[in-house]
């Protein structure tokens, strides 16, 4: 029986970006984008780090001790990042042949917004919108999400959940009725006198129950009550596992028809070639 399962909607990135054919541009694009060539390992290897320590950057900036004894340390190594992912976004932009389509992509709009509020910021410098400062450079934390761009296995997962959305909706739409029904049956059976004041502060208890949080800002009374919340919280248990399943599932899947790395020229930029062959196919340098 033929396989029915959609295939992932992700596209060659070499393709949709447009690699270049030659040039100092395909030189850099290699170092960028290819991070099975030896130079794009210690780009992506570097980025990292860069990364983590920027973040690392906003953090101790929030911390009050640590910013009255280091502020202008921080300051200094804030710009420093801002320009460095600044020329690696200009970078980027300018080694594809399709700038445009990497600027609107996900990737391309987490760069911008991970450098865009130190530029703001310049432009605000008045003693009373501090504050809305302040809330600009908490968007300088979206650098951690350049990590998924050089991590395989974020990849995988994203390719996993993108395949699983309709499972997935389907899972949360079946558990949306079960909690509103619930929630309205612990309204009626609880009522307002021990604190069920409306269907949707039932509902709230019902999820809260259901994921097996329990707050406990809303408890039961009654012993019809008590057993309706035992059942959820059994039924919470067993509710949780289904999207583990749906996922690992896919991710199963998508590792089952994943290909080998591609292999790189040692002699120019050019990659995918395939196991066997012997040859590069744009140089004929050997592998």
């Amino acid at each position: 029986m033929q396989d029915k399962r959609p295939t992932t909607l992700t596209s060659d990135p070499h393709q949709r970006l447009g690699k270049p054919a030659g040039g100092w541009r395909a030189r850099l694009y290699a170092i960028i984008f290819e991070s099975d060539t030896p130079k794009g390992r210690a780009f992506d290897l570097a980025l990292i780090g860069a990364i983590l320590l920027s973040v690392l950057v906003v953090v101790l900036s929030s911390v009050k001790p640590v910013a009255d004894a280091y502020g202008a340390w921080l300051h200094r190594a804030e710009w420093f990042f801002t320009i460095l992912f600044t020329l690696e976004y200009v970078a980027r932009c300018l080694c594809v042949q399709r700038p445009v389509v990497y600027a609107r992509s996900f990737f391309g709009i987490i760069d911008v917004m991970s450098i865009l509020p130190s530029y703001i910021s310049l432009v605000f410098p008045a003693a009373h919108v501090v504050l809305g400062v302040r809330i600009l450079r908490l968007l300088r934390i979206f650098r951690i999400l350049k990590l998924t761009l050089y991590i395989q296995e974020y990849s995988m997962l994203g390719d996993a959940l993108l395949a699983s959305r309709r499972k997935i909706f389907v899972f949360l739409s079946v558990v949306f009725l079960i909690v509103f029904l619930l929630g309205t049956v612990m309204y009626v059976v609880e009522g307002p006198e021990n604190g069920y004041t409306s269907i949707p502060t039932a509902v709230y208890w019902a999820i809260s129950t259901m994921t097996t949080v329990g707050f406990g800002d809303l408890v039961p009374k009654t012993d019809i009550g008590r057993a309706i919340a035992s059942f959820m919280m059994l039924l919470g248990w067993g509710i949780l596992a289904v999207p583990t399943g749906i996922i690992s599932s896919e991710i199963t899947y998508q590792r089952g028809r994943s290909v080998l790395p591609l292999r790189a020229c040692p002699a120019c930029p050019a990659t995918g070639h395939d196991a066997s062959a012997q040859y590069c196919k744009d140089c004929g340098a050997r592998l």
